[in-house]
């Protein structure tokens, strides 16, 4: 099933349209930054340093359904993600109806059958879609995945959760979900499995497209995927022929002990939610370890920090737009989902009573950083002040340059290479930035200037093919090693 915020792709179309339009790359470029916000940053293959990885900058669409009745942007976007999850947000005072009557997350459709649609009208967009691997069939997925990484041309990326919602377990037959350790013990089995479809079950010559032979491919170089685990069983052969990527680009954001050595083994990218530099520095540099201990370098992993921006042409317009955003904010619809993350019912507590409870089977990242993390328990109060418009995340509010320097400073303090940038209007919140904030990075030398060529990962890391490197445990299951 797929998780919670689900897809990272853009707004689509109505840029592409001005350009082509007016004409010229240079205003191609500025419609790709505008309509797409190009998600983590992908589309850079520069050797990674603090200077300028701030041009990797990862902007999800994660609706939350927190200020859906702010006033729409009289833009004209026709294709848009939603995040989407496999359960509903039902901890908060044990009930889904807060979750309901605020729109928080719900109702959510399916994102993957929306990214086809968003290809087509785009060049550079790279798409990234949460699925979880507790309730989602391994063969089913692998197929999806190969589909759209064809269809998008190798700009498909996938970010691997396990789940933390006992909602979701019972919409799926069970009494709960599995223990958060057996959930990524499982998914080991499972990435496993896709490794060996995606990799493994057709050679890169299997397809021969031989008109006069009339023979599309050579049996003796396709073979089927046989596994006998402990969680999953299986044999079959792949149903798709190796796409662009083969294996789409990989996001995780588990940050709990099991989580950042699952990230560690598998990861590309990884997804972080610290409020401060101080903060966020030991997870950067524990990460960057994990994935030396797995043999690959420091430097080719990924970290994107969640942040939410309030810009304005000046700090006072971004303090008068952070009011006008408050007034459409909803506390309940903030409680209901941070307390289905944290799987403690959050209105069990007074706003001045700390919370103490050190752990649920939820998830852990988010309730760490209100314990153990935290410098003293943190109360509801404390939590409200801090999702002010609904991101865990309290918003950088201010200018332009105020908040590239905010972002430079993140880079260099904290060692991150980019963010994972919350909207929280749709879609004013991202074109702001695109429109505001991104010249400022470039005139600094810390925003690209044009896109790479290639698939999402080549986009990302350089190479020649987009395809994982030699290193990654996905490459053992490789018959013909290129």
């Amino acid at each position: 099933m797929i998780e919670d915020w689900g897809l990272f792709a853009g707004m689509v179309r109505d840029g592409e349209k001005r350009y082509r339009k007016a004409g010229g790359r240079q205003h191609e470029d500025n419609a790709d930054l505008r309509l797409r916000h190009e998600l983590r940053r992908p589309h850079q293959s520069w050797p990674l340093d603090a200077s300028r990885a701030i041009s990797r900058c990862a902007i999800p669409i994660s609706t939350t359904g927190r200020i859906w009745p702010s006033p729409p942007s009289a833009a004209s976007w026709t294709g848009c993600s939603w995040p989407i999850s496999s359960g509903v947000y039902d901890v908060y005072k044990a009930n889904p109806a807060p979750t309901i009557e605020t729109g928080a997350q719900i109702p959510v459709n399916d994102p993957l059958i929306s990214i086809s649609a968003m290809a087509h009208v785009t060049k550079n967009l790279g798409f990234g879609v949460t699925v979880n691997t507790t309730y989602e069939p391994p063969f089913l997925l692998a197929r999806r995945m190969s589909t759209l990484d064809h269809l998008t041309k190798g700009r498909i990326g996938w970010n691997i959760v396990t789940g933390y919602l006992d909602s979701a377990a019972r919409s799926m037959g069970l009494d709960q979900q599995p223990d958060h350790d057996a959930r990524y013990d499982a998914a080991e089995e499972y990435l496993e499995i896709l490794y060996k479809l995606w990799e493994g079950s057709w050679d890169d010559d299997a397809v021969l497209r031989d008109k006069t032979g009339r023979i599309f491919a050579d049996p003796s170089r396709v073979r089927a995927v046989r596994h006998d685990g402990r969680y999953y069983k299986m044999d079959g052969i792949h149903l798709s022929e190796p796409s662009p990527q083969r294996t789409p680009l990989l996001f995780q954001a588990g940050a709990s002990a099991r989580g950042q050595d699952f990230a560690g083994k598998h990861a590309e990218c990884v997804f972080i939610a610290s409020a401060a530099p101080k903060a966020a520095k030991p997870i950067v540099e524990g990460l960057r370890r994990k994935a030396e201990e797995f043999g690959a370098r420091s430097d080719a992993l990924r970290i994107l920090n969640l942040l939410t921006v309030v810009v304005g042409r000046t700090e006072r317009e971004a303090q008068d737009k952070l009011e006008d955003y408050r007034h459409y904010a909803s506390v309940e619809a903030s409680l209901a989902h941070y307390s289905s993350s944290i799987g403690i019912d959050l209105s069990q507590y007074g706003l001045d009573e700390p919370i103490e409870q050190l752990t649920t089977n939820a998830n852990q990242s988010a309730l760490a950083a209100i314990t153990k993390q935290a410098a003293k328990p943190v109360t509801v109060r404390q939590i409200t002040e801090q999702m002010v418009l609904g991101s865990r995340m309290k918003p950088v509010v201010g200018s332009p340059e105020q908040i590239a320097d905010h972002l430079q400073m993140w880079i260099e303090e904290a060692g991150i290479d980019g963010f994972n940038l919350a909207r929280t209007v749709a879609p004013e919140s991202l074109t702001d930035f695109v429109d505001l904030v991104v010249p400022v990075l470039q005139e600094r030398g810390l925003f690209k200037a044009d896109y790479a060529e290639g698939p999402l990962r080549q986009k990302l890391f350089g190479g020649e093919n987009g395809r994982l490197t030699a290193s990654h445990p996905a490459a053992a299951f490789r018959h013909n090693r290129t």
